[in-house]
């Protein structure tokens, strides 16, 4: 069975079911303008030198490619339909990529595991290499969007950030590849740094965030007295997965649900804290309104709270206690989540 045949077959079976892009408030921005404007402080940039890992255990050295040939990394995806229908575009420019251009798929880390990456390998007949972003790739390329496509030249700068496999995409594919390497970049791009991730038995970093409704969110102060919930969300994992990861959608449906509900009863400092993938302020706000959400929300555009707290899927909660410890981490895919979330609150209820 050929790849084109089997990718057709995949697309039958969720298009027409599930909206191509994730999103809630109507006339929002389209996926290629999200990436427009992702890339805007990017383009003519040295791009990053880092280190990268594949699924197969092979590394593959930015850095070293950077003067001899062009890049096109692709960030995409299991659930996202827009880089399934682009998967044949993205196999035929890997086949005929030739020693002037390397090609690699970049996961995005997010709600996928190893084992869905591998099987979807498996199914699509996928053969370049695979890496699965642990944060600081989207964070280096201000990933906004799956798939995002981003360019590198021979020069080792930055010359192209798009959504769409159109001829936009090939005409910078064919100039990155053309461009002479000469005057090669030689700066190093800003790339995150290993930062501490916190985790169950560390205290909440002391940083503060802003809500939707302009209110200042202290994560650890002296003056607080309760326990904190942070609730790692998204605000299109209820609808836009609920054909391709029903499970998952209904994970995201009770954690909002129960959340909501304990917030009114229990003796807690509640903050949802929502992906800035596919999401705007007021794409989170209309997730807010649509579903009468009464805990504060934040969206970390920039993905740094995901990364500081090792989100890599949603819904996950963590609980930290009266001084900022914490104490549990609950991740949707745990059957359980939802009800063991009122066991690690309750021990503050209210009177």
């Amino acid at each position: 069975m050929t790849f084109r045949s089997v990718l057709f077959g995949s697309l039958v079976a969720i298009l027409g079911t599930a909206s191509a892009v994730p999103t809630l408030a109507a006339g929002g921005p389209t996926g290629q303008e999200r990436a427009e404007a992702a890339g805007k402080g990017l383009i003519g940039s040295p791009a990053p030198r880092m280190v990268l890992k594949t699924i197969d255990g092979q590394q593959i050295d930015l850095g070293s490619l950077y003067g001899k040939q062009a890049v096109y990394l692709k960030f995409w995806a299991t659930w996202c339909v827009p880089c399934r229908e682009q998967m044949p575009h993205f196999e035929r420019t890997f086949e005929s990529a030739g020693p002037d251009l390397a090609v690699i798929a970049i996961n995005a880390g997010f709600n996928d595991s190893l084992e869905d990456v591998q099987t979807y390998r498996t199914k699509l007949g996928i053969k370049m290499p695979i890496v699965i972003d642990d944060g600081k790739l989207g964070e280096a390329f201000n990933l906004r969007v799956t798939p995002q496509h981003i360019i590198i030249g021979r020069d080792g700068r930055i010359q192209y950030v798009g959504h769409l496999a159109n001829d936009q995409l090939d005409a910078a594919l064919v100039a990155a590849r053309t461009a002479s390497p000469s005057g090669a970049a030689t700066g190093n791009a800003a790339v995150a740094a290993d930062a501490h991730e916190y985790k169950v038995g560390d205290r909440l970093p002391q940083l503060a965030v802003t809500t939707l409704d302009g209110q200042q969110f202290q994560f650890r102060s002296p003056q607080v007295k309760q326990r904190t919930v942070l609730v790692f969300l998204s605000p299109w994992c209820e609808s836009y997965l609920a054909t391709s990861r029903p499970g998952l959608a209904a994970d995201c449906r009770e954690m909002r649900e129960k959340a909501d509900a304990l917030a009114g009863k229990l003796d807690a400092r509640w903050l949802g804290v929502a992906s800035g993938l596919w999401a705007s302020r007021s794409e989170l706000a209309a997730y807010r309104d649509q579903h009468k959400v009464t805990i504060p929300l934040t969206l970390d555009d920039s993905g740094e709270l995901f990364r500081q707290f090792r989100v890599m899927t949603v819904p996950t909660v963590l609980v930290a206690d009266e001084h900022g410890k914490i104490i549990r981490r609950l991740e949707g895919h745990a059957a359980d989540a939802p009800s063991a979330l009122e066991g690690a609150v309750g021990a503050a209820r209210k009177l």
